[in-house]
């Protein structure tokens, strides 16, 4: 490379990734496969429009590289392209989340030109839910009401029969299943019934999981969900993207006009609606790191990513930290570092981490008595350094190295 200041940058990242041990949940190593497909002669190359249907000339390779991504998604996830659909153009994870609520459920206008917002129902942001999930300083917060709901402040765990009560009362036109940090496995088919029960579309974003679903160690959402939003950088292990699985009809929306056409309405609202043309660059990269999720390899390595958070939980737990809800199904923890009062914040934990080479993120826990600025809690996570080869024996020391920073 030429420009000796970006090498440079580039070389220091490289090195600080090597050094550190990293617990970001929503962080993962790719391969160099996926590495190649970004940095490809694709990059160059404009393909405003879908395969087959393009604004610009010389685009019969990107058609094959487009739809050979589309097939090897719906190929992994166990998916049958008479039922259902997939858009592999987003950018990220929170443009693919903006497009369904733009296709599923636009905001309207009243007589007076004022905006009539629809109603998203989406965990709240501090009790584990994501921005795109109707919080308010969100697009979709602005554009959208957000109904929120939470878990039980007992046992720190999704209530299924409070969110059916407020669902009912709210009647909201989606309800967004699905996480930034809740531990636990969801109860899909519970969340079917709720959305069946109140008429509306069920949204699972499996952004965190979606590897776990893949490897088969966590629940399938498309059994019960009417779409699904995923990024492709955290458990896939690919380069950061996204991606939109829409039935072709689904089964609660038979006789809603437009029901069967969600593809089609998902397909404009990514495109002209929120992006113009795509990068193939990264979509080819999501196709490798699909092939590689597809490898029996992949299935090892996800119920590694398990055993280990389970691990590390289990460790810091038995040195007397908190672990909300109790413990983790998932590759991901939540830790109570405040404690009311007995311990420190998430800010200052993470900072004294990273210092000693641990890198984590401050994160708010359920009933937070703190600002997000500064939370009572940490979040752990275990696809990265497992992608580096450690197992439970290693994440087990790494819990003493956290209670050793912490406690001093």
């Amino acid at each position: 490379m030429k420009d000796t200041q970006i090498k440079k940058l580039i070389e220091a990242e490289r090195k600080r990734q090597k050094r550190v041990i990293n617990l970001i949940a929503s962080e993962n190593y790719v391969s160099k496969d996926v590495l190649e497909a970004l940095g490809s002669e694709l990059t160059n190359k404009y393909a405003e429009g879908y395969p087959g249907a393009r604004y610009y000339g010389g685009n019969e390779v990107m058609d094959k590289v487009e739809r050979l991504a589309q097939e090897r998604a719906l190929e992994l996830f166990k998916l049958s392209p008479d039922e259902w659909a997939v858009n592999v153009q987003p950018l990220s994870g929170s443009p693919a989340n903006l497009a369904v609520y733009l296709a599923l459920c636009p905001p309207s206008r009243n007589p007076d030109s004022s905006f009539q917002p629809a109603r998203v129902m989406g965990m709240t942001l501090a009790h584990g839910g994501h921005l795109t999930h109707g919080h308010k300083v969100s697009a979709t917060g602005k554009f959208w009401t957000q109904v929120p709901y939470g878990v039980d402040e007992k046992t720190e765990v999704l209530d299924y029969e409070k969110i059916k009560e407020i669902a009912t009362r709210e009647k909201p036109a989606i309800i967004v299943a699905g996480y930034t940090a809740y531990p636990r496995i969801i109860d899909f088919k519970k969340f079917r019934e709720i959305a069946d029960f109140c008429g509306a579309y069920l949204m699972v974003d499996m952004s965190h999981f979606a590897g776990l679903v893949a490897g088969g160690v966590y629940p399938s959402p498309f059994e019960y969900a009417d779409v699904v939003t995923t990024t492709t950088h955290k458990t896939l292990r690919g380069p950061r993207a996204a991606m939109i699985f829409s039935r072709r009809d689904p089964p609660n929306m038979i006789g809603r006009a437009g029901a069967r056409e969600l593809p089609k309405k998902i397909d404009k609202a990514v495109f002209p609606g929120l992006q113009g043309g795509p990068h193939l660059n990264q979509i080819a990269a999501v196709a490798v790191a699909l092939a590689e999720a597809a490898r029996p390899e992949f299935k090892k390595y996800t119920k590694q990513v398990v055993k280990n958070a389970a691990a590390l939980a289990g460790e810091l737990a038995r040195l007397g930290w908190r672990i909300v809800s109790g413990g983790t199904d998932t590759h991901l923890l939540l830790v109570d570092v405040w404690m009311n009062g007995k311990g420190i914040g998430g800010k200052e934990a993470s900072e004294r981490l990273e210092k000693a080479g641990i890198i984590v993120n401050k994160n708010t826990i359920p009933f937070d008595t703190r600002s997000p600025v500064d939370p009572s809690g940490i979040r752990l996570g275990t696809p990265a350094e497992t992608t580096r080869g450690k197992q439970e024996k290693d994440f087990t020391e790494i819990a003493k190295k956290i209670n050793e920073v912490l406690r001093k």
